[in-house]
């Protein structure tokens, strides 16, 4: 599972079982059930890994947001007992709105481009 982590709406895609592609799945709207909202996708999908996009400056650096990535990866950790990952993300949100336009999946094709560069990673 890739997750695109934003303050209004957290992207979800999933990969195949062999790990050759990922699909965007979802878009969930922020509340105060997020860890359970992705929790019914991880039961459903049979999730095993999960890889959530750390969210850097242009010079390396922590984005404002990461606190809160932090804390949703010790939440799902605890929660669901699997590894979660941060994967480098950069502008992927811009790249999923220059692929697709902008619109309901958006969020969901940027936590696809996460989750395809982890895989692209790990096949090398």
């Amino acid at each position: 599972m890739g997750i695109d982590y934003g303050s209004k709406r957290v992207g979800i895609a999933i990969s195949d079982e062999s790990g050759s592609f990922a699909l965007p799945e979802a878009v969930i709207h922020m509340s105060k059930n997020i860890v359970a909202d992705i929790g019914k996708i991880i039961k459903e999908k049979g999730i095993k890994h999960i890889i959530i996009g750390e969210s850097k400056d242009f010079k390396g650096a922590d984005n404002a947001i990461m606190p809160k990535v932090r804390e949703l990866k010790e939440k799902l950790e605890k929660e669901f007992d699997l590894p979660v990952e941060f994967e480098p993300e950069f502008l992927t949100s811009r790249e999923a709105e220059h692929i697709q336009g902008k619109g309901e999946m958006h969020d969901a094709s940027a936590a696809a481009l996460i989750l395809k560069s982890y895989l692209a990673r790990k096949s090398n």
